[in-house]
C-alpha cells in the first residue's frame, strides 16, 4: 500500500489521474490513466508492487534502505521491479509534462501479490476487462536486462498431504505414520515424469519438491505430513492432467496399502505465456527499442492473466534477472535511465 501511495503522488504531481483500490486491509492496486484523442488503441503497462522477503543471508547493505553505491541502487525489489516502475513513471511524467499530444491512451497498472498469488492482477482483470477498450498491447516492465520476452513457462504449485493416525511414540504400531506414508509417495514421485511435448524455445517442464512439514512432537506418531511441489509448465500444457496423474499415483499406493491416505490440492497456478514474435505489435515494439530478436525465459510473470484481454503481451525492462530474489539485489542507475528512454520511445511509437 505504501508503494502505491508513493507512485500515486508522483503521477498526480503531473496532473495524471491515478487511483488506488484497496482491500483486505493491506492490499492495494494502483491504476493511472493518461487520456488522448483516442484515435489509436491504448497501451497497458502492467507492473507489480510487492517484493519477496529479504531472506536470512547477510546483505552488504540493509535490504530496505535503497542504498546508492558505485552507480547502483541496492535493496530488495530494486531490480524486481521497482527500477522498472520508477523508469516507467518517470517516462510517462516527462511526456505529459512536455505537452506531447498522444493519439492513444496510456494505462498504467501496478498490482499487489504478483510474488504470491497474483491477487492484484486477477482482481484487475476480473473488474475491468469488460470496461477496457481494445488494447494495442500489454507491456510488463519486469527485469529482463532489456531482452524482449514473448514466452515464458507457467507454474503449478501443489500440496500433497498424507493422513495418518496418532499414537504414543512408544507404541507406533497403534498409529498410522503420515511421514512414512509420505516417504512412499516421494519414492513414487522420484520415478514420475510429466508427459510433455518439448517447446521449441522453452524446452521441457520441471518439477521440484521444495517444502516438507510433518509431526508435532517427537513422542507422537504424526497424523499428517505435507509437501510443496513446484512444477514449471509449458504454454498450453494441461495442469489438470498433471494433477490427475498424481492422484493416480496416490490411488496406486492405496491399492498396495489400504491404510494409505493422501490428497493433492492446488496452492497456485499460472499458465505459460506465448505471444507470436512475428505479430505486428512485437515487430513494432522491437523497432522502438532497437532489438531484432525476441527471447523466452524460464521464470513466470502475471503476463498470462493479461493475455485474457486478447492483446499481445510482452515482457521488457531494466534489471538483471539473475540478481532477483537474492541477497544484495541491485539495479544499475544507468539501466534505469536507459529504460526511461526506451519506455518513452515505446509510448511514442504506438500512441503518437
Amino acid at each position: 500500500m505504501a508503494a502505491a501511495n508513493v507512485i500515486c503522488r508522483q503521477l498526480t504531481a503531473s496532473g495524471i489521474d491515478a487511483r488506488i483500490d484497496t482491500w483486505d486491509l493491506n492490499r492495494a492496486n494502483l491504476t493511472a490513466h493518461v487520456t488522448s484523442t483516442g484515435r489509436r488503441r491504448p497501451l497497458l503497462f502492467a507492473c507489480h508492487l510487492d517484493v519477496v522477503p529479504p531472506g536470512e543471508a547477510g546483505w552488504i547493505h540493509p535490504a530496505f534502505a535503497a542504498v546508492e553505491s558505485h552507480g547502483r541502487i541496492y535493496g530488495r525489489g530494486s531490480a524486481d521491479m521497482k527500477g522498472g516502475i520508477a523508469a516507467l513513471v518517470t517516462a510517462i511524467r516527462q511526456l505529459v509534462d512536455s505537452g506531447v499530444k498522444l493519439e492513444g491512451d496510456i494505462i498504467l497498472f501496478a498490482a499487489a501479490g504478483e510474488e504470491t498469488d497474483s491477487c492484484g492482477a486477477i482482481r484487475f482483470v476480473n473488474s475491468f476487462a469488460s470496461r477496457l477498450p481494445d488494447l494495442a498491447g500489454v507491456v510488463l516492465p519486469e527485469p529482463t536486462d532489456f531482452a524482449v520476452v514473448t514466452a515464458h513457462r507457467g507454474m503449478l504449485w501443489l500440496q500433497a498431504a498424507t493422513k495418518g493416525k496418532t499414537a504414543h511414540g512408544s507404541a507406533p504400531e497403534l498409529g498410522i505414520n503420515a511421514i512414512t506414508s509420505m516417504m512412499a509417495f516421494l519414492d513414487e514421485l522420484e520415478h514420475y515424469r510429466i508427459p510433455f511435448e518439448p517447446h521449441p524455445l522453452l524446452g521441457g517442464c520441471s518439477m521440484s519438491v521444495n517444502t516438507i512439514t510433518g509431526g508435532d512432537a517427537i513422542n507422537v506418531v504424526p497424523d499428517r505430513c505435507s509437501i510443496g511441489i513446484d512444477i514449471r509448465t509449458l504454454p498450453r500444457q494441461n495442469h489438470q492432467a498433471i494433477i490427475d496423474d498424481l492422484r493416480k499415483v496416490c490411488a496406486g499406493l492405496k491399492q498396495k496399502n489400504p491404510e494409505f491416505e493422501a490428497d493433492i490440492s492446488i496452492i497456485r497456478q499460472v499458465g505459460g505465456l506465448e505471444t507470436d514474435p512475428d505479430c505486428g505489435f512485437i515487430k513494432d515494439f522491437c523497432s522502438a527499442v532497437g532489438i531484432s530478436e525476441t527471447k523466452a525465459v524460464g521464470f513466470t510473470t502475471d503476463g498470462p492473466h493479461f493475455a485474457s484481454l486478447e492483446a499481445p503481451v510482452v515482457v521488457f525492462g531494466p534489471g538483471k534477472p539473475e540478481v532477483c530474489h537474492k541477497p544484495d539485489e541491485y539495479i544499475d542507475i544507468a539501466d534505469v535511465e536507459k529504460a526511461i528512454r526506451d519506455y518513452k520511445n515505446i509510448i511514442l511509437k504506438f500512441l503518437s
